[in-house]
């Protein structure tokens, strides 16, 4: 099987960032041109546009409405790649939207994400539809009868998230499946005691089976999965994951593009380990998820243990 390129969304401007969260303390829009024209030559398909707060920096919602309208221009000047406005709230869309020149654009900016639980969510849609933009839905959440959504826990029911989405998209957002890159949900592999990574896997297999959804796409947020683990296989254990991810659909990713994240050959030794680790979280006859869980952990901390001093 030949290694598929995984085209990259480009996540350097974002708080957790050090020179983001530089930039952004000093309300500086060439600091987030230098990480857009970076990312752009680095071979970025579109630039990840995220100013809110993370554990190293409080952001109220005002702040980032009163910068959006300097940020956005400021990026299309360093480079043409369409933007992912990344946020919750639809007015952080609403904002950044206004203030982006289509002319200056190679292609659809993307809104990253709506999802089951959004508050505005018909509002999103809207703004799908009335600025033509391709959409990140979140799998893993399940629309709930009363409304609102809640964590799917079954690969069944994050395929009925999907074909409800693509239902609105299509009907009301007037969106070609071309346009819909569906995220399945990318946990801490070595802390997943629920699964939650074969379950984001499962729902690629399902999407992509159904005919009615050829052509969709994924993406992943790619640096939660090697979090906690030692530096020296964080990398490794992320490309592989590409690996095993590109077999059933998986297309995009939210990483960075420093790390050249892109599949490793299929018979990687790393390649072979993680996927008997994730063989080993699937739940068998009798036991609970959290046994099941618990395996996998001990099986990537075994694949883990040469890399801990690193």
């Amino acid at each position: 099987m030949s290694i598929i390129k995984i085209k990259i969304i480009g996540d350097q401007i974002n708080n957790a960032y050090g020179r983001a969260r530089k930039a952004f303390e000093a309300r500086d829009p060439a600091g987030y041109q230098v990480l857009a024209r970076m990312q752009a030559e680095r071979g970025a398909d579109s630039i990840d546009l995220n100013i809110d707060g993370t554990q190293r920096i409080s952001v109220r919602a005002e702040e980032m409405l009163a910068f959006l309208p300097l940020v956005v221009p400021a990026i299309q000047e360093a480079t043409d790649v369409p933007i992912c406005f990344d946020n919750p709230g639809v007015d952080y869309h609403r904002v950044g939207l206004k203030a982006l020149d289509r002319s200056k654009c190679r292609g659809k900016p993307i809104m990253n994400s709506i999802a089951a639980s959004r508050t505005h969510l018909p509002e999103m849609i809207q703004l799908v539809k009335d600025y033509d933009l391709r959409c990140v839905i979140m799998a893993s959440e399940k629309f709930l009868p009363e409304g609102g959504g809640a964590q799917c826990f079954e690969p069944q029911e994050s395929y009925q998230t999907v074909l409800q989405f693509v239902d609105m998209l299509v009907t009301k957002a007037n969106r070609t499946i071309d346009d819909i890159i569906v995220d399945p949900g990318l946990a801490p592999v070595g802390a997943d005691t629920y699964g939650l990574v074969n379950i984001g896997i499962d729902t690629m297999r399902l999407v992509s089976a159904d005919p009615n959804l050829k052509g969709i796409h994924f993406s992943v947020g790619l640096t939660n999965f090697a979090w906690g683990t030692p530096k020296g296989i964080r990398d490794k254990l992320e490309h592989a994951y590409l690996t095993i991810g590109s077999e059933v659909g998986l297309d995009m990713a939210l990483a960075n593009i420093e790390r050249d994240p892109q599949p490793l050959p299929a018979d990687d030794p790393i390649v072979a380990e993680l996927r008997a680790a994730l063989e080993a979280g699937r739940r068998r006859d009798g036991e609970s998820t959290e046994d099941a869980g618990f395996r996998q952990a001990e099986a990537i901390m075994a694949i883990c243990t040469p890399y801990a001093d690193n």
